[in-house]
């Protein structure tokens, strides 16, 4: 009804009340999710209307923005069927992929204005006002454990969306418990950052998928979003090494700390330590792992001779691949001798 269509949306919204009838109709189905109705659940027939009022919501926010202080009064309800309703396997199918469609235009718009504070905001409901967001999170969880990432790109995106959203109008006592549940945690630093099943990890790897470039992108813009919009505490909370490439396509300045190792240097100040070291311990800016914890390199030390051997082989290799004509490769080893990094050994 809302795609190609002659209709004049806007006089059916000021003469015909269509955000009220909106408003009414998610009001009722809601009513099947009221804690005092618990075995009265709604039927397949009031799944079906939900959805296709909640489809009609979600397009007339998108494409008559000028209506949102109209539609906003539908967050609530949205809110608490999603907070309440069952979640099936796999989780982001109808009506809850619908159910977050609808919030995304209306995450940041309520009575008017947006909300940051709590006590008038649905999304920061008392007297719990982390059920909304945890219930986010949990979604987003079981999803990422369910789908694979080419599934993600389409399903996932919107959640991801909304969370980023949300987090930007959060109240200040409210951000640190999103970012807790989403950003690793110290203990995943025994390993390098992204290698274990955590949700955290999960989405560090999603954050450089190669199939899902949406997906991808918008979890990268969360996780820094997540670190304040803040290049090196991003570094420190992620690695450079799932931080690296979001810096580079977005022009943010990369942490001259993250590139140089564990800074020892007198003048490296406040900003190596940030990024090389965690409750205390040293950790590599790179992955993100305690350096204590790091496999420690097998076999001794090459010596001088070794080296050199090393290198004559290098030379080799490289004048034997540049001879077949197939790349055209500078050898590194005749390129140090040009320019003087290399001594040889008597």
């Amino acid at each position: 009804m809302t795609y190609n269509t002659s209709l004049d949306f806007d006089d059916i919204f000021r003469h015909e009340q269509l955000a009220e009838s909106v408003y009414l109709n998610i009001a009722r189905h809601s009513k099947h999710y009221s804690k005092t109705r618990r075995k009265d659940l709604p039927s397949a027939a009031d799944i079906q209307a939900l959805s296709e009022t909640l489809k009609l919501l979600f397009n007339l926010s998108q494409y008559y923005p000028q209506h949102l202080s109209d539609l906003a009064r539908c967050a609530p309800n949205i809110l608490k069927i999603l907070c309440r309703i069952h979640l099936a396997t796999p989780v982001l199918q109808p009506p809850v992929t619908y159910l977050v469609n609808a919030l995304l235009n209306l995450s940041v718009v309520y009575d008017d204005k947006p909300q940051k504070d709590s006590d008038h905001n649905p999304y920061f409901p008392k007297p719990d006002q982390f059920c909304n967001i945890d219930r986010f999170i949990s979604i987003l969880d079981n999803a990422v454990r369910t789908y694979t990432e080419e599934q993600l790109e389409t399903l996932a995106t919107p959640l991801v969306t909304l969370l980023r959203k949300v987090f930007e109008f959060a109240p200040q006592h409210v951000r640190p418990h999103m970012q807790t549940a989403l950003l690793p945690s110290n203990l995943e630093r025994s390993q390098p950052l992204g290698q274990s099943n955590t949700l955290a990890s999960r989405l560090l790897r999603l954050s450089s998928s190669a199939v899902a470039p949406s997906l991808r992108e918008s979890v990268a813009s969360l996780l820094f979003e997540l670190s304040d919009k803040d290049a090196t505490s991003f570094v420190r909370n992620v690695g450079y090494g799932f931080a690296a490439g979001f810096l580079m396509t977005h022009d943010l300045p990369v942490p001259a700390s993250a590139t140089e190792g564990w800074s020892t240097d007198e003048g490296s100040g406040d900003l190596g330590e940030k990024l090389t070291s965690v409750g205390g311990k040293e950790i590599n800016p790179v992955t993100g792992q305690i350096k204590e914890m790091e496999p420690k390199a097998s076999g001794e030390e090459m010596t001088e001779e070794e080296r050199e051997r090393e290198a004559e082989r290098l030379f080799v290799l490289f004048e034997r691949l540049r001879s077949t004509g197939v790349v055209d490769v500078r050898n590194p080893v005749e390129e140090a001798v040009q320019e003087g990094r290399f001594e040889e050994v008597d």
